[in-house]
Order: structure tokens, then C-alpha cells, then sequence
């Protein structure tokens, strides 16, 4: 693999978040000052910028390419980045780009979200993924997405565009209709604020039909989406509820049969499963 070399990056200070837009960087107390692009940023926050620059389209990159992805000049990212590759975050390919390392791997599965609920989990996906032939995912919250924490394929399943790690959209999964109907009203209007974004010609984008939508998702215990994110993909998700009554996550499956009705029933039953694991009192 070719290194690419630079002797200099762009100094804009405005990093890019998950979904392709920009961000600027907050300036912080203590900052170091340094030139260009390093101006008013914190360690801290520059080490961040540079693990934050990684997603699931760009697994790789390159000294250069983070310099351009996080506005950091040459000389600080060169050093950033090999103090987090000596500490593990980042490891360093023989080509010379860098991939995130297994120590932040190590410190994720510490999340109580994270590696004990997939574990848990797992068992209860496995049979319903026996049951249904068709994807299965399991969700949680984060910010204003559904993270998608474990999930089991299907060859000949319809096409997704989540996998583990990937985030999928409030508004338009059954997974995250159901993390959003539980989450409270900042949430919602958080999401307003963010916009609605259209990934399909029946993807809700009024409020008012979201707002109704959620509330018979509060009602039945169940979201059912139609091709709302991708085409020919019909999902149907139920919540998982922890020992105190909150919806951790949400279990869901993706299917090409609109039918979904006839999953709502073993869908139901497996995310009551995961609950009572948790110590819900959800009923059989």
C-alpha cells in the first residue's frame, strides 16, 4: 500500500461527525496555542479529533488524510498519532496508515450496553434468527441514532446498509422508532432539529405522523416499518427493558416479506426474553 506524504495540511478547524457533516471544533480552557489549525484545542481534544476521523467508510487513513479530516498541522498529528498507537487505540499498517487498534476494542466492551447486553442477547437472537431466516439486529440509543450492537445475517435476506457499528436513523428503523418513542420529548425535539432526512418515498418526515407514530409504538409495544430507509426492506422491532422499567435497546428484524405482521408475535416473545435476562418483569 502507497503512503501518501505531505509536508503541510489544510488548517480549517471544522471536523467531520458521522453523517458527513461538518462540525467545529469547541475552543477550550488550557488550550495549548500552537499555529494553523492547532489553535485553541486542548491535547485532549486533538487526540479525539483524530479517533473521531475513523468511521465505517474510512476504516484507514493516512497521516495526510487525517491531517485534512481534522485540521491538525503535520508535525501534531505525526506525534498524536503515535502516542496513541504506543497506547493502543491506533495501530499502524505496514503501508504506513493507521486503523483503530483492539485497546479502545478492550475498553467498548466495558460499556454495560455494549458486551454483557450482546452476550445476553445473543442466545435469544440466534433462535429467533433460526425461526425467521432473515436479519436480526439488536440497538441501543446513542445521541440521536440507533447503534447497532450485535446482528445476525441472512445470505439470501434482504440487503441492509447496518451492520455492527453502524448506525441507524430514529425516524426511519423500527429499532430506533422504538428507542425514540421511550426516550422522552428532548430527544424528540432534538431530532426535529436535526431534520428528518429522506431516505426513501415513504419515509415519515412530518413531525405530527412521527409524533402519532410513536405513540402506537408506546401503545402496541411494537414498531413496523415499510420500507422507510432502503427498498424492499420491512423491519419490526420491540423493546428490551432493563431491571427498572427502561428501554435499553431495541431487537429487531429486517425482512423482504411485507408481511411483517406475521414476525410481530416471535419478535415480541424474544425481546421479553432478553428483558427478563436483565431482571425485567416482563411478562411471558
Amino acid at each position: 500500500m502507497s503512503v501518501e506524504r505531505t509536508s503541510s495540511c489544510p488548517t480549517t478547524v471544522c471536523r467531520p461527525d458521522h453523517h458527513g457533516g461538518g462540525r467545529p471544533a469547541a475552543p477550550a480552557e488550557g488550550a495549548e496555542t500552537a499555529n494553523s489549525g492547532d489553535s485553541g484545542r486542548t491535547v485532549v481534544s486533538r487526540a479525539l479529533a483524530i479517533l473521531d476521523a475513523f468511521t465505517l467508510e474510512r476504516r484507514e487513513l493516512t497521516l495526510a488524510q487525517i491531517c485534512r479530516l481534522t485540521g491538525l498541522r503535520h508535525a501534531t498529528a505525526h506525534r498524536l498519532a503515535g502516542e496513541l498507537t504506543a497506547w493502543g487505540a491506533l495501530e499502524r499498517l505496514p503501508g504506513g496508515a493507521y486503523v483503530i487498534g483492539l485497546r479502545l476494542w478492550e475498553l467498548g466492551a466495558l460499556n454495560p450496553r455494549g458486551l454483557p447486553l450482546r452476550v445476553l442477547a445473543m442466545p435469544v437472537m440466534e433462535d429467533l434468527h433460526a425461526a425467521t431466516r432473515q436479519h436480526v439486529q439488536l440497538a441501543v440509543l446513542d445521541g440521536t441514532d440507533a447503534l447497532v450492537v450485535e446482528r445476525i445475517s441472512s445470505a439470501g435476506a434482504v440487503p441492509v446498509v447496518s451492520q455492527v457499528g453502524g448506525r441507524l436513523p430514529l425516524h426511519a428503523s423500527a429499532a430506533g422508532q422504538i428507542l425514540l418513542a421511550h426516550a422522552g420529548e428532548e430527544l424528540f425535539a432534538e431530532a426535529l432539529r436535526n431534520g428528518l432526512a429522506r431516505f426513501t418515498p415513504r419515509t415519515v418526515t412530518d413531525p405530527a405522523t412521527l409524533r402519532l407514530t410513536l405513540a402506537e409504538c408506546r401503545r402496541t409495544g411494537v414498531a413496523v416499518v415499510h420500507e422507510e430507509m432502503s427498498p424492499d426492506a420491512h423491519s419490526v422491532a420491540a423493546p428490551v427493558i432493563d431491571a427498572k422499567g427502561r428501554v435499553v435497546a431495541a431487537l429487531s428484524v429486517v425482512s423482504v416479506d411485507a408481511r411483517t405482521h406475521l414476525l410481530v408475535p416471535a419478535v415480541v416473545l424474544a425481546g421479553r426474553g432478553i428483558s427478563r435476562g436483565l431482571g425485567s418483569g416482563a411478562p411471558s
